[in-house]
């Protein structure tokens, strides 16, 4: 057998290893490459209108009241006395994602924590044309029967676990101010409903054994400067007799079961198309 003959250095290269490679790789600079810069964005300007001072009571609007709203808290953890390294009492908004297990202790069910319903209704009001001109006023009469004022000009978390820490921080100190102001943004105020509403108001429930009507059509037949409050209910389920006792009348508005921030939606949409609202 012929010996084999050292191969060519000239013909055959020896490979550099992986690391080799590595390493020539990591000494050279990378290419800087230039962006095109992003598109400009449209520029919006959103106008808060005046809202209505407490003492009009003449001008036409549209009031919403979210009524069996399920905003509770409960004590998370206890502090640690007093001093100044001491930690108070720590609050958490009942919410049925995170406090099923709190439930069950309890004894209650999971429809009885649903703050999320309440947090979706305020972004549908608070966003709505209506509302940005001033024709809108929002209340929140809770399941342990709190009622709360919210300001047109406030800016609503828009994640739930902010608005969860609001709302706690609401429930026990009775009002939230703006940072900026001292103005009121949202507030705890005295029972009943009745005592906020102007005197020319018509009060409506929804009910599903009552005719279903048109919105647009109902509210264009209200009396000249007639104001007109609804009551929908911010609960997962439960009955809608929670304002019978105040009622100027009861309809439906969909054949269909609705949710409350759809509800909310249909009854500012159709007063935008009623009092020229664009």
């Amino acid at each position: 057998m012929a010996p084999l003959k050292p191969e060519d250095s000239s013909l055959s290269p020896e490979r550099p290893s992986s690391r080799d490679r590595d390493s020539s790789e990591r000494g050279k600079k990378r290419a800087r490459t230039q962006s095109m810069p992003p598109p400009e964005l449209p520029k919006l300007v959103a106008e808060q209108h005046v809202p209505i001072p407490t003492n009009d009571k003449d001008t036409q609007r549209l009031i919403v009241v979210l009524c069996n709203a399920t905003l509770e808290t409960y004590k998370a953890s206890h502090g640690t006395g007093r001093g100044p390294g001491a930690r108070e009492d720590k609050y958490n908004l009942l919410n049925s994602d995170d406090h099923i297990g709190v439930m069950r202790k309890m004894g209650r069910e999971i429809s009885e924590a649903r703050p999320d319903i309440t947090h979706q209704c305020l972004l549908t009001l608070l966003d709505s044309p209506i509302n940005k001109a001033g024709k809108l006023q929002i209340y929140i009469q809770t399941s342990k029967n709190v009622l709360i004022r919210v300001s047109p000009t406030v800016r609503i978390p828009r994640t739930f676990k902010r608005f969860a820490g609001l709302m706690v921080q609401l429930l026990h100190r009775h009002q939230i101010r703006s940072t900026s102001s001292q103005e009121k943004l949202i507030e705890v105020i005295k029972n009943p409903i009745t005592d906020h509403l102007p005197p020319n108001c018509r009060k409506v429930t929804l009910s599903f054994d009552s005719e279903i009507v048109r919105v647009s059509d109902y509210i264009g037949g209200l009396n000249k400067g007639e104001s007109i409050a609804v009551f929908v209910g911010a609960m997962a389920k439960g009955n809608d007799d929670f304002a019978n006792h105040i009622k100027d009348d009861s309809i439906a508005i969909s054949q269909f079961n609705l949710s409350a921030s759809v509800t909310c939606s249909k009854f500012c949409h159709a007063a935008e198309d009623v009092w020229n609202i664009f």
